[in-house]
């Protein structure tokens, strides 16, 4: 738990939504994306094991997980787009993985799908 007064949370994520309104004006420039991209492997080594694709979207997915944090509250989006694209790349670096994961199941029956509304 930490105790924190209004204007210090309020300060916190008026630094948030700053910083993501940064990130995405860069995205729309070409210079602005490349140096994010090459940034990448800085905050996180393990983008090394995504094709360019998969790291072009994996930063198209973080910057707006950081958008909706800062504008929304949704302070769990930027941990699920961490989390899973570092499960894709633990999966494609390691070979047996990635095959075991590109296997088409063919006709494997997966029971009952339970449709919640």
């Amino acid at each position: 738990m930490v105790l924190t007064t209004a204007i210090q949370a309020e300060r916190t994520e008026e630094n948030l939504a700053t910083a993501s309104r940064l990130f995405l004006a860069l995205m729309k420039h070409d210079d602005g994306a490349r140096s994010l991209l090459l940034a990448l492997p800085e905050v996180f080594p393990w983008v090394r094991h995504l094709n360019d694709e998969e790291v072009r979207e994996f930063t198209v997915e973080l910057l707006g997980a950081l958008s909706d944090a800062a504008e929304l509250g949704a302070k769990d989006a930027v941990h699920r787009a961490i989390v899973s694209w570092r499960a894709t790349a633990r999966i494609n670096a390691d070979p047996d993985q990635l095959r075991e994961a590109l296997r088409p199941l063919g006709d494997i029956d997966l029971g009952l799908v339970e449709v919640h509304e």
